[in-house]
């Protein structure tokens, strides 16, 4: 079965063009040190399929060209420039199979899996889809990005957290936290919050919210004329507590080079089991980051450009969004300005995260990468605007992504990818 899902994987590659020349590609080496994907640990000595089939099942999202105009007129690829999208893209798809799928997952393409085609479909470069390269390069412009404008890990952030308010299936929160700093009370009100009245809002595109699909996936919805509304809102009240969070921590780590003493640190983020990677890389060269062995990071590159493939033609296939062959990098290439992410499906999991974060990250640390406060410190500035954008998500600044002002009603995002603390 593992042979014939890598040959399929690797059929797909025929038609690839390279970003940096011809590919290469150095099998993981045999050592006596644990190797670390997404929280999942392995031996490279006996572990060496069920590894490769775990890095093989991650969704991977490269440079495409031939889709649609962006904007009608606008570019019909993104080469060169959608790297930092692409990888945010992939970082979200991790979060949502885990949100609907789990950790074990595994790709098989013999099989058809109803939900991770919903899930990868969310991703299609299409204007429709919730998380395409249309509408994240055009939400960019809140972000002050034009489209066609490489993007830096902060503001890729920025655009999902924005963009995920529409995903009612999913029903995330995402969190961004600035100023390297993590305020667990802040994402407890978010992830604690329901906006229960959203029948005038409108979708992504600015037509009206699609209805909850029969798949067992509850949200917050609760239209006006929906029969038995109170029975279902307290159903939901009661079964949904907690609304899945996908914690992004953007970070400067160092002024021109990365300060080595991170490393030991940014291992760990990789080992945790809420790890869903670190989106970084080198100067406008991004890559996902999913995992570690030793000094070197292991990766998915985006800097690949594959054709547009249309996944509601059923006679599509989806083997170009695996990649058998990862990258690795040792960590001093790597570039001081990163993102990583985590996901809590419960707040069972974020309790144990902040526990973990204390123990493996803040704890040993001198100088710890982030800090981390059960409640908000006197000297910051309020997080009302995050609440806002995840209540107010029917407002006139959510309806059409290629209006320029941001999820609080300015006229833009005060946060740049210039503007990180230097640890």
């Amino acid at each position: 079965m593992w042979t014939y899902i890598v040959a399929l994987a690797l059929c797909s590659l025929g038609s690839l063009t390279y970003e940096n020349g011809p590919l290469y590609y150095e099998d993981f080496p045999r050592t006596d040190d644990p190797l670390y994907i997404l929280g999942e640990k392995y031996s490279t000595l006996y572990d060496r399929d069920e590894l490769k089939h775990d890095v093989l099942s991650r969704i991977w999202f490269t440079y495409r060209r031939n889709f649609a105009a962006i904007g009608g007129n606008g570019p019909i690829n993104d080469t060169g420039w959608g790297c930092m999208l692409r990888c945010g893209q992939m970082m979200l798809a991790q979060a949502l199979i885990l949100r609907h799928l789990g950790r074990k997952w595994r790709w098989n393409p013999q099989v058809y899996d109803q939900i991770y085609w919903k899930v990868l479909s969310m991703f299609q470069d299409k204007k429709s889809s919730y998380y395409s390269i249309h509408q994240i390069a055009s939400m960019g412009d809140s972000e002050g990005k034009a489209v066609g404008q490489w993007f830096g890990p902060n503001t890729i952030a920025q655009v999902l957290k924005k963009i995920s308010v529409y995903d009612e299936w999913s029903n995330i929160v995402v969190h961004v936290a600035m100023d390297n700093t993590v305020i667990e009370s802040d994402i407890r009100k978010l992830c604690r919050l329901c906006d229960t009245d959203k029948s005038n809002s409108s979708d992504i595109n600015g037509g009206a919210h699609h209805k909850t699909d029969s798949e067992g996936f509850t949200n917050c919805t609760f239209n006006t004329g929906q029969k038995n509304q109170s029975e279902t809102r307290q159903r939901f009240m009661k079964s949904e507590r907690w609304k899945p969070l996908l914690l992004i921590i953007p970070l400067r780590l160092g002024l021109t080079d990365i300060n080595p003493v991170y490393f030991d640190s940014l291992k760990s983020c990789l080992g945790l089991r809420q790890s869903v990677g670190i989106i970084g890389g080198k100067p406008n060269h991004a890559h996902w980051f999913i995992g570690y062995l030793g000094e070197e990071l292991v990766y998915l590159d985006p800097h690949t450009t594959q054709l547009f493939v249309n996944l509601d033609d059923k006679s599509s296939t989806d083997d170009s969004y695996h990649c058998p062959f990862p990258g690795r990098m040792r960590l001093n290439q790597l570039d001081p300005s990163v993102a990583v992410g985590f996901y809590c499906g419960t707040e069972e999991d974020f309790d144990d995260l902040c526990l973990t974060f204390h123990k493996f990250i803040i704890r040993p640390c001198k100088n710890p990468m982030f800090e981390l406060y059960k409640e908000r410190p006197a000297h910051l500035p309020s997080c009302d605007s995050d609440i806002e954008t995840h209540l107010a998500c029917n407002s006139s600044d959510f309806t059409v992504l290629k209006g320029v002002q941001g999820a609080d009603g300015g006229a833009g995002s005060t946060d740049s990818d210039e503007e990180f603390e230097i640890l």
